[in-house]
């Protein structure tokens, strides 16, 4: 069984540990954890994990947020896998810092990535795992905020949220959507 995970970011140092690239901070921590190497393949990095049977393809897109959709669909027709078996980690201004809130479809919520991967995988109707980075931020600062960099504060609340993120991922593969909405759509 093989799984295509993404996670959304922008490529690039000056994005390095930006809220918006969360996406991209949960799946090195998965291979890291793996000890898998990233690979520079066409439109993104990618890795390979295995776990319990399953192969997770770990994708990290440089096409840039807003055209994530071009690499989702390269890599999903390259590794022959179904939209049942994609899963999409990003970033969400309406989600608390901490919360995780995994569906197996929805709307994009005003959320460019997934804007880009709707129109170029042709629905919605796919796995995302959407990882609340909060909204502490002043009216006309939204950009600013996403692109922002991590403050000590949060940073200390992602040392328990990166892994936790890693364990749903590997759930979802595992035992299914379901079971792994229920145990971590609650926490």
């Amino acid at each position: 069984m093989k799984y295509l995970i993404v996670g959304l970011g922008n490529p690039g140092a000056e994005y390095e540990w930006t809220r918006h690239n969360i996406g991209f901070e949960i799946l090195d921590a998965l291979a890291e954890k793996f000890q898998v190497k990233w690979k520079d393949e066409m439109h993104g990095y990618i890795t390979e994990v295995k776990h319990k049977g399953r192969t997770f393809i770990l994708l990290k897109p440089f096409t840039y947020m807003n055209l994530s959709g071009k690499a989702v669909r390269y890599w999903m027709q390259k590794s022959n896998v179904s939209k049942e078996n994609i899963l999409v980690v990003l970033d969400d201004l309406a989600l608390p810092l901490g919360k995780l809130r995994l569906r197996g479809k929805g709307s994009d919520g005003g959320h460019n990535g997934l804007k880009s991967i709707d129109q170029l995988t042709g629905g919605n109707d796919y796995a995302r795992l959407r990882v609340g980075i909060g909204n502490d931020f002043h009216k006309g600062q939204q950009v600013n905020f996403v692109l922002g960099k991590w403050t000590e504060g949060e940073k200390a609340d992602l040392s328990h949220l990166i892994p936790a993120c890693g364990e749903c991922i590997l759930s979802f593969g595992t035992v299914g959507i379901e079971f792994t909405m229920n145990n971590f759509n609650t926490k």
